[in-house]
């Protein structure tokens, strides 16, 4: 049976983890996200998510966190196994729903 929790082992934390993403993954682009794409050595998805205080307040930032969570945890069986994701939120993002951020994660997740 699925689970559809966000396993702690699921998160990226690591600074080095962050870099190597952005170094080595595939980007793609929408207006209010930017995701890195690339293949880890695990047998799972992993998400890091990267929200600058351009976004605004801390409450607007979690909120947007909050969010992208929800998508990622929701769909991360029909995303790739074994990949690592990192969604950067630009400006604008804390105005999204979920609806209007999960139909903009999912434009760009199916591209690949």
């Amino acid at each position: 049976m699925l689970s559809f929790t966000l396993r702690k082992e699921e998160r990226i934390r690591r600074r080095s983890d962050f870099i190597r993403i952005f170094k080595e993954g595939k980007k793609y682009y929408s207006p209010h996200f930017r995701v890195c794409l690339s293949p880890n050595q695990l047998p799972y998805r992993r998400l890091g998510i990267i929200v600058s205080k351009k976004v605004g307040s801390a409450v607007k930032r979690n909120r947007i966190k909050r969010l992208i969570r929800e998508f990622f945890r929701l769909h991360k069986a029909e995303l790739f196994q074994s990949t690592d994701f990192v969604i950067q939120a630009k400006e604008g993002a804390d105005k999204l729903t979920f609806g209007e951020v999960a139909a903009e994660l999912q434009e760009i997740l199916k591209e690949p």
